[in-house]
């Protein structure tokens, strides 16, 4: 077992199952990918409430939806205009790519879906990842901040590890499962929150004590 094994075997062993990503359809998921950027679940879970109680939940009411009125709905989520933006330029590419059927956006192969992610203005490597890991169960794993901030601390990659580089130590060194990659970004976000925290980590009560 590697030290990337193992680590997953002590997060798994103290937090258990995540459960990601919350969402009722792939749909939801998507949105949420999106919202969820530069803020907590919590007001991700807000801002997708609007949504449905909106009745907008849907892809033709959210191609309808003007801009200005999808922003306020998702407010709660912060940095809305931008949010409503990038969901926006998302929903375009769904539109014209795809004749506004999500499912074959899903069904293209990884390379491919990637491509076509990436190529939409405001969907960076994370969120492209996180929709073909959470979305369309692709094994990609997906990199965030808790990523560097813990594996750096822990000596197992460099400080100058960008995101691609970083994603290539995961896929080198794991199986190429979907379901695994999920469950250990979801345990790898609940460390980076609970205790190895930007500033003032508890490393004293840190199941990765020793690592």
């Amino acid at each position: 077992m590697n030290k990337f094994e193992e680590i997953y075997t002590l997060l798994y062993d103290h937090f258990g199952p995540q459960g990601w990503w919350p969402g009722d359809s792939p749909l939801e998921v998507i949105i949420g990918t999106v919202l969820t950027q530069n803020t907590n679940w919590e007001n991700v879970a807000k801002a997708i409430a609007h949504l449905k109680e909106a009745g907008v939940l849907s892809l033709p009411a959210l191609f309808a939806l003007p801009v200005d009125e999808l922003a306020q709905l998702i407010k709660p989520s912060g940095y809305y205009n931008i949010k409503a933006q990038r969901l926006k330029n998302l929903l375009q590419m769904i539109a014209e790519q795809y004749n506004g059927r999500l499912e074959l956006l899903l069904q293209e192969d990884l390379a491919h879906g990637r491509e076509v992610l990436l190529a939409v203005k405001g969907i960076g490597p994370e969120t492209a990842d996180s929709i073909l890991l959470y979305a369309a169960n692709h094994p990609i794993f997906v990199v965030d901040t808790y990523t560097h901030r813990i594996f750096s601390r822990h000596h197992l990659i460099a400080e100058e590890n960008d995101y691609y580089s970083l994603q290539e130590e995961f896929h080198d060194r794991l199986p190429l499962q979907a379901e695994l990659y999920n469950e250990y970004h979801a345990l790898i976000v609940m460390l980076g929150k609970e205790y190895c925290k930007k500033n003032k980590p508890r490393c004293e009560q840190c199941p990765l004590q020793g690592i």
